[in-house]
């Protein structure tokens, strides 16, 4: 193995970091010596974390196969390991390095095969050097901002270089890379890049930069396209996705851009994540107002706590949150909410735990994405004292979970003996004898069919619920939906 090839690294004061004028656009280029990089060869790719990981990893899947390569589920057989990681919590990270470690032996039986590493862990400060040193099986490594030079870097490895490349900033947007999704009729769609939140327990801005909204024509062009294509569901991706073009100086780009999304035609719509600080009463009543606009919403609250609250620099009050709730539910009655709950932040008393239990009831979340804090280097809360002892987490998050399971389930009862309109995904994954898809209030109903086939819309009797999923069978006939 040749010299390392170190570019630019993280940056860790991300919070201090402006741009100097609009960033461009250009298009992704590979060359033809590129094209043949895996003529006979196969790829293992393993992607961890968020929904916009995912679509990381079905751009670089679309690369591989651009390049020649064929998919393989067995690491033994690949040519080409690419572990696109998340940097969100620690338990991702040692998931990662454990599973990295295993393959050394590999390494050495097979020199020639690469082992890759990318995605937000590459951008987390310290992680590139601890890589370097300890994982010497590791030929190349490369960030959320350098995907687009994935067949450059990959045919710099292939030569025995060991490669690494890092920047701290998205020096432009890149258009047009190729894609292989995990669905035909479903796609993820990027609508901006980054978050300018900055809360103090959230490693997002150091990883993925600040925040960068695609233009507007380009993302509509991408949904027509998918559109002509037979994708039934787009869902947009965003780290803030109400904050959407703000920095394209947009006063209400996300509102804009649902309508513009929705007068496309595309069959449903959905968008993930938001922030409570961003929200408007126009984006609301686009959902309301707009069929293909599902009336599911993930709003992340964090905390019930305002002191806990205001620990985490999110902006907002568990009173102002509720008021948020309150407003958008009487535009919306059936809107399907949920959100993301931390618990042991630095400092949480029991007190302001029960608050976060009392929002909870109050808000009555059909789910929630619970975690128990885990600190991040390099973010301030990492640096705070007061830490909560790992017990207590333990103990607060089961508590916690039980309550969102009884507020899932009593929703989910009510959907019971209705008709609802499911999206099919295919045979489920944990009993192929029936089949899965979700509802449009993003429900997973387990269904019964003669035949159903995935991208097909079927309207399905919901017989039994669970706290997280709903049983039923398909009807056929003139259905009047009643969701």
């Amino acid at each position: 193995m040749n010299d390392t090839r170190t570019y630019r690294l993280p940056d860790q004061q991300a919070e201090g970091h402006r741009r100097n004028g609009p960033v461009g656009v250009r298009a992704y280029a590979i060359s033809e010596e590129q094209k043949q990089l895996g003529a006979g060869r196969r790829y293992y790719l393993r992607t961890y974390g968020c929904q916009a990981n995912v679509r990381d990893g079905e751009t670089m899947a679309g690369m591989l196969e651009q390049m020649g390569f064929v998919r393989t589920s067995d690491q033994t057989e690949a040519d080409v390991l690419l572990f696109n990681t998340c940097a969100i919590r620690q338990a991702a990270e040692e998931h990662v390095l454990g599973e990295i470690g295993q393959l050394r032996r590999l390494k050495e039986q097979h020199p020639d095969r690469i082992i890759a590493l990318c995605g937000c862990m590459a951008q987390e400060p310290g992680v590139v050097e601890n890589l370097l040193k300890k994982y010497p099986q590791v030929d190349l490594i490369f960030g959320t901002h350098n995907i687009h030079r994935f067949p450059a870097l990959l045919q710099q490895a292939l030569k025995g270089e060991r490669v690494v490349e890092v920047e701290n900033e998205q020096s432009s947007l890149v258009e047009e890379m190729p894609v292989h999704r995990t669905f035909a009729h479903k796609a993820f769609v990027h609508i901006m890049l980054g978050c300018d939140k900055f809360c103090t327990y959230c490693i997002v801005p150091y990883t993925r930069g600040r925040q960068l909204s695609r233009p507007l024509s380009y993302i509509i062009e991408e949904v027509q396209a998918l559109q002509k294509d037979g994708v039934q569901e787009v869902t947009l991706l965003g780290q803030n996705v109400n904050a959407y073009g703000r920095d394209l100086g947009l006063q209400d780009g996300f509102t804009q851009l649902l309508e513009a999304c929705a007068d496309t035609g595309i069959p449903r719509i959905r968008f993930y994540s938001s922030h409570p600080r961003d929200y408007t009463v126009s984006s609301i009543e686009a959902m309301r107002d707009r069929p293909n606009i599902m009336n599911a919403l993930h709003l992340p609250v964090q905390s019930g706590s305002d002191a806990v609250l205001k620990r985490m620099n999110r902006g907002y009050t568990a009173g102002q949150y509720r008021e948020l709730v309150q407003g958008m539910k009487e535009r919306i009655p059936d809107l399907a909410l949920t959100t993301d709950l931390i618990v042991g932040f630095p400092g949480e008393t029991d007190a302001q735990f029960q608050e976060t239990l009392d929002l909870v009831d109050a808000c009555s979340f059909d789910m929630a994405y619970t975690f128990a804090y885990s600190p991040r280097p390099g973010t301030p809360a990492a640096r705070m004292t007061d830490a909560v002892p790992e017990d207590v987490k333990k103990e607060r998050l089961n508590l916690l979970n039980q309550k969102v399971a009884d507020h899932g389930l009593a929703h989910n009862k009510a959907w019971e003996g209705k008709i609802v309109e499911v999206l099919c995904d295919g045979p489920s994954k944990k009993n192929p004898a029936v089949y899965a898809g979700y509802s449009r209030h993003n429900k997973l109903v387990n269904f019964r069919a003669e035949k159903a086939e995935p991208g097909q819309l079927l309207a399905v009797r919901i017989d039994r619920a669970h706290s997280f999923s709903l049983d039923g069978t398909a009807v056929s006939g003139e259905i009047e939906y009643n969701e």
